[in-house]
């Protein structure tokens, strides 16, 4: 190896950079900050139009299972908490800093660099510039033209060379702390959403001191580990407060589970006041609220309305909506079993089970909600779009074998055709329409009428009777052969009264032929007229109605709406009616209670990137020099100028200021003649 070969190898290759260095230019690089800036702002529109931190149950319903675990993977229902966003964040503060601290330095001394070194033969190479001698020294003429520079807003610096004397003037340098200002502001935003981005709630999940509840647990039931003190920096939570309760703490949704964070104060809610719209949508709801906290001399007493929040020490209380604050209810139970029972006599309240003993078992009742209001649009032709068919009860009959269904009773009599009925619908799950039951009413508007008319249907020896006098009726057939029509017809009743009309067509579709159903089934329900008819005549003579001359038009109706509700029992699938007799209606306020100490960060950073914007888009930063040189008696005066924004405004205020210094020449040059 040759001595040159050794010094290449010991000496280091020109230009190139160390690691440091190079990350520095990586991280400060402008294809970073777009790249960066360009996904966290397609994950804020995800963010956006995606309603985020609901119930993974009602994802799974909108989006489906496969949809519902892609989103899930990708933390799409919590995007602005999600490990990956909070991460891009830091990645954004980290490049637009690095950005900063490179370009600060230059900026700072360009804003005030006159460039008074200037060479003239630069100067000629200036688009716009213009040339004039005028009589005197460097000196004086410096001072009128300079004067002229300064009150046309210019800042002036002047300097005297060996070879002249160099005058130059700038303004709208602001335009270059725009720059800065908007990328200080970038970084002050991302700094206010790391603020309140959960991100110490991220990491003491992952180091295991916080443990998601998914369970529904009473809140003092609620575990230490899934529990925030009033330290914990940055919530968004939500809790219900009924008319006359207390809350100090809110729910915050976690994925598929809650955390229990608990307040400063105690919120106490003394009345909640709504007004509804004709349609039923709600006009306006308003929250009387009390405010308990120890560094109080009384609680404090504000009204909380939407888009009117309450800000208490940090906390923001928002009116988000409402609900059934716990409804008080008296009930009577109808058995359909035992129809010629009393009703039993039941209390519950909203948001409570209720367990009940049926000749079927026992059963669970959980009330789910109350309606004081069911507006829905009416027919087409009515006087009014739309009615208010009353209060209504939300429950769900659930069986010891967990099974449930889910009904609706309407409280108020619904009037069909001039007739009244209970309204009562039924569902298997939240994904169907509601199936609805209508019991007709007597005159006493009570369903006792049906009930007996059902507890007759339901007596063996009275279908028995029946059966045998329908049977009278056929003639030519053996005792054998009556036997066992009699029969035939008792268990067609028994499955009608028990099961209703739909067990009997599939009986009729696992027997019978195809091409002999539709007359079977046909035959069938004039043969359950038939006997329903007799026993309701015997109910009308036990009534004390006199039938001598024929039934009614009212009592046929009143049959005809009968069978239809009896052939609808066995889909309604409970064992008894519940109708409520009175309830005590209470209100909840849904509040929503946030801390957010980053979002005065964020609107600090938005007021430093507006004002960078606006400097950097407003303020034009514009140079302009005067070279003047001696000889002889005169002084040559060259004018230039510089401007990268609006060159076309830049070219006329350069001309006019042009126009302006050769005026003030002309008028020295006149002076001196005179």
């Amino acid at each position: 190896m040759g001595e040159n070969d050794l010094n290449a190898t010991l000496t280091p290759a020109r230009g190139r950079r160390s690691l440091g260095a190079t990350l520095l230019e990586f991280l400060g690089s402008m294809n970073l900050a777009i790249t960066l800036l360009v996904v966290i702002a397609i994950a804020s529109v995800i963010g956006t139009v995606l309603k985020q931190n609901e119930a993974y149950n009602n994802y799974v319903f909108k989006f489906g299972d496969f949809w519902f675990e892609v989103f899930k993977s990708l933390g799409l229902f919590d995007v602005y908490g999600a490990g990956w966003f909070l991460v891009l964040l830091g990645f954004l503060i980290l490049s637009t800093s690095v950005c900063v601290y490179r370009q600060w330095p230059g900026m700072m001394r360009d804003i005030n660099h006159f460039r008074l070194d200037v060479q003239e033969k630069s100067l000629r190479g200036f688009h716009l510039k213009a040339e004039w001698s005028q009589v005197g020294s460097a000196e004086s003429v410096a001072k009128p033209l300079s004067a002229a520079l300064s009150n046309a807003g210019y800042r002036i610096r002047s300097k005297q060379r060996e070879d002249g004397m160099m005058v130059a003037g700038m303004k709208g340098s602001a335009s270059r702390l725009g720059y800065l200002l908007s990328h200080v502001g970038i970084v002050v935003i991302c700094l206010g959403a790391l603020v309140d981005g959960n991100l110490p709630l991220k990491l003491a999940e992952m180091r295991g001191e916080l443990a998601i509840e998914t369970r529904d647990l009473a809140v003092q039931d609620i575990p230490s580990e899934s529990t925030l003190g009033e330290d914990n920096l940055s919530f968004r939570g939500s809790v219900n407060v009924p008319e006359g309760g207390r809350a100090n703490f809110v729910f915050l949704p976690v994925r598929n589970g809650y955390l229990l964070q608990h307040l400063p104060f105690t919120i106490e809610l003394e009345r909640f006041h709504v007004e509804y719209y004709d349609r039923g949508m709600p006009k306006s709801f308003v929250s009387d609220v009390l405010i308990h906290d120890d560094e109080l001399d009384e609680p404090l007493r504000r009204s909380i309305e939407v888009n009117h929040p309450l800000i208490y020490k940090g906390y923001a209380i928002y009116q988000a909506n409402f609900s059934d604050g716990g409804t008080k209810l008296n009930l009577n139970a109808w058995s359909f079993d035992r129809p010629d029972a009393e009703p039993l006599k039941l209390s519950g309240e909203v948001h409570r089970q209720l367990e009940i003993v049926t000749p079927s078992g026992k059963r669970t009742v959980e009330f789910n909600d109350f309606k004081l209001h069911n507006i829905f649009p009416t027919e087409e032709g009515s006087e009014k779009p739309f009615q208010d068919y009353g209060p209504s009860i939300v429950f769900k009959l659930r069986e010891p074998n967990g099974q449930a269904r889910e009904y609706v009773n309407y409280l108020v009599p619904m009037n069909l055709n001039g007739r009244l009925y209970r309204m009562s619908g039924v569902r298997e799950s939240v994904a169907e329409d509601y199936r609805y039951l209508y019991i007709p009413l007597d005159e006493d508007v009570s369903v006792e009428r049906f009930m007996r008319l059902r507890a007759l249907a339901l007596d063996p020896a009275r279908i028995r009777a029946v059966a045998e006098a329908q049977a009278d009726g056929l003639t030519q057939l053996t005792d054998a052969q009556r036997t066992i029509v009699v029969d035939s017809m008792e268990v067609l009743m028994k499955v009608f009264i028990v099961s209703g009309l739909d067990e009997v067509v599939a009986r009729v579709e696992r027997t019978a032929p195809e091409s002999e159903r539709g007359a079977v089934v046909e035959s069938y329900i004039q043969l359950i007229q038939s006997m329903m008819g007799e026993i309701f005549l015997e109910l009308l003579t036990n009534e004390g109605v006199d039938i001598s001359q024929g039934v009614s038009a009212e009592d046929a109706a009143f049959f005809e709406d009968s069978l239809e509700a009896l052939s609808l029992l066995g889909a309604y699938g409970s064992p008894v009616f519940l109708e409520v007799a009175d309830f005590e209606h209470i209100e909840a306020s849904g509040l929503q209670i946030t801390r957010a100490p980053g979002q005065g960060i964020v609107y600090f950073g938005c007021v430093m990137l507006m004002f960078g914007v606006f400097f950097m888009f407003y303020l034009h930063h514009r140079r302009l020099w005067l070279w003047l040189r001696e000889e002889g008696d005169e002084v040559q005066v060259l004018f230039a100028g510089s401007g990268h924004r609006n060159r076309d405004e830049f070219t006329a205020e350069f001309e006019k200021l042009q126009g302006g210094l050769r005026g003030l020449a002309d008028k020295q040059r006149r002076l001196d003649e005179l």
